[in-house]
């Protein structure tokens, strides 16, 4: 017979699991976390070294983890990047990788720590999670052996992922995913061969998991979504801020509302990478977000989320988001148009000269079709109405949509679509819809500052973005942000870059 102190995890996630059936929400945490970094070097340090400078990132966590559970949280997520950071090369991120096996092993590292070799951040992050009983998800370094029966395998004979885990309250190992889509840089890591949907069932619905820049790709974001059917996406990110379109917090809260489903992001913070903005993001707009671009310091957010968001009596409805924009005639403006550059991509502009009014730009197939009004135009500020149909990226391309309301930094016209973080005009209204060919549309609304709107604008089913009752605060733009997977050409780098010709 077991001792009764061993018997106290099973106890308690019992209780809980119990507590969460009997219940239609959640309560979630995300912790934005300001990474201790290890001193650059090009070579690699001993393994102990290593994972004391792993231990130090983990003692944050795991006082973010303690306080979350002591507020009662189910499920915690930590950035991507959180426990070792970023300044490596392949070489010398290895003494910070582990073998994660699959979780089909049935393991807990906790009480189990060398069954699959040395594994000393593993059987940490197991034990936060089975301590105190809650889901633990964390972002780490995975290594698995090949040779040269495997034409794939690199030179120095093993595969190097970016990989998150997932712990139960337990400390069970319950998932495991390698990165798909690496972002420029990440030379230290692998592709994975193919793909990767990875879901896992809890008390309180079903969750899928991916890192970063894999939000912006069909696989595996939308398969999560459209295919495996998840009720809640647990999102690992080191995400750098690009104005207009790309804030942290802008976007994904905008691809919650369009792909209607919970997203939990939890960012890397560093204001000399420009890295903040995490949030627990659901269907119907942000539960509770952060952006710190001004001090060093870590976050932790809660909110109570839907456990199935799709049998919430307010689940949005499915939009036709060329319907509207289809259906009328091109307003007066068109022909009135200049372009200009948002980063690399030449959007089609036309200036909105008057305080109220309507206006609509095509560019390629997308045309944008705006109605406004503004309640106190400042005579020193621009806004256009922007286009762009086309690919997006220098190495690797991706296929965007956009329409957007779009605040420019000066009135000098050659500026529209450069970075601006501040604004002084406000809406009475606005109601922005395209021709998109495409049913994966994001809504974004950004205010001065790099705040959000909540509760401040709706998506009717025909594909019309409108502000409610006007903006509260002035307004930097009002996006929509539509990708054409379809139209993607073939990712140039999924191969190992150790094999690269």
């Amino acid at each position: 017979m077991l001792p009764s102190q061993a018997l106290l995890p099973a106890v308690v996630f019992a209780l809980a699991a119990l507590q969460a059936l009997a219940s239609n929400t959640f309560l979630a945490a995300v912790y934005e976390h300001a990474v201790i970094l290890p001193d650059a070097t090009d070579l690699p340090v001993s393994p102990s070294q290593a994972l004391a400078q792993m231990n130090k990132n983990m003692d944050v966590l795991e006082g973010a983890i303690k306080e979350a559970a002591r507020q009662g949280a189910h499920i915690i997520v930590t950035p991507e990047d959180g426990i070792y950071g970023w300044r490596f090369t392949r070489e010398s991120i290895y003494p910070y990788l582990e073998d994660i096996p699959d979780p089909v092993v049935n393991w807990i590292p906790c009480t189990d720590p060398s069954r699959f070799g040395p594994a000393p951040v593993q059987e940490r992050l197991s034990c936060m999670a089975r301590n105190n009983s809650i889901y633990v998800v964390a972002n780490i370094g995975d290594k698995k052996p090949c040779d040269s029966s495997d034409p794939s395998c690199p030179r120095d004979g093993r595969y190097q992922y970016n990989t998150d885990v997932v712990f139960d309250t337990q400390g069970k190992l319950v998932a495991r995913y390698h990165k798909y889509n690496l972002f420029r840089g990440e030379t230290q890591f692998n592709y994975p061969k193919e793909p990767e949907a990875v879901t896992f069932e809890t008390p309180f619905g079903k969750f899928g998991i991916f890192t970063c820049f894999d939000i912006l790709f069909y696989e595996p974001a939308v398969v999560l979504v459209s295919k495996m059917q998840v009720d809640t996406v647990l999102f690992p990110t080191a995400w750098m801020n690009v104005l207009p379109f790309l804030t942290a917090i802008e976007f994904h809260s905008a691809w919650a509302m369009g792909m209607r489903v919970n997203l939990l992001s939890a960012n890397t913070h560093s204001t000399s990478k420009a890295m903040t903005g995490s949030g627990l993001f659901t269907p119907q707009g942000p539960a509770a977000y952060h952006y710190d671009s001004a001090t060093e310091e870590g976050r932790l957010l809660l909110a109570e989320l839907s456990t199935h968001p799709r049998l919430s009596p307010t689940y949005p409805p499915a939009i036709n988001w060329s319907s509207h924009a289809t259906s009328i005639k091109k307003f007066p403006g068109e022909n009135d148009t200049f372009s200009g550059a948002v980063r690399r991509d030449i959007f089609t502009f036309s200036e909105l000269r008057h305080k109220d009014g309507n206006c609509t730009v095509c560019q390629g197939d997308l045309c944008c079709h705006l109605v406004y009004q503004m309640s106190n135009k400042s005579e020193d500020e621009v806004y256009v109405l922007g286009a762009f149909d086309g690919l997006h990226g220098s190495l690797i391309k991706y296929h965007w949509q956009i329409c957007s309301l779009l605040k420019c930094p000066s009135t000098n016209l050659s500026t529209c679509g450069q970075p601006v973080e501040t604004a002084q005009t406000k809406f009475e209204m606005f109601s922005l819809s395209g021709t998109f060919g495409t049913s994966y549309v994001f809504p974004e609304v950004l205010y001065s500052g790099v705040q959000l709107a909540p509760g401040e604008f709706e998506v009717l089913r025909d594909g019309r973005l409108k502000s409610k009752h006007g903006t509260s605060k002035p307004l930097v733009t009002a996006t929509l942000f539509g990708r054409l997977y379809e139209k993607d050409p073939p990712h140039p780098l999924r191969i190992s870059p150790e094999v690269s010709p």
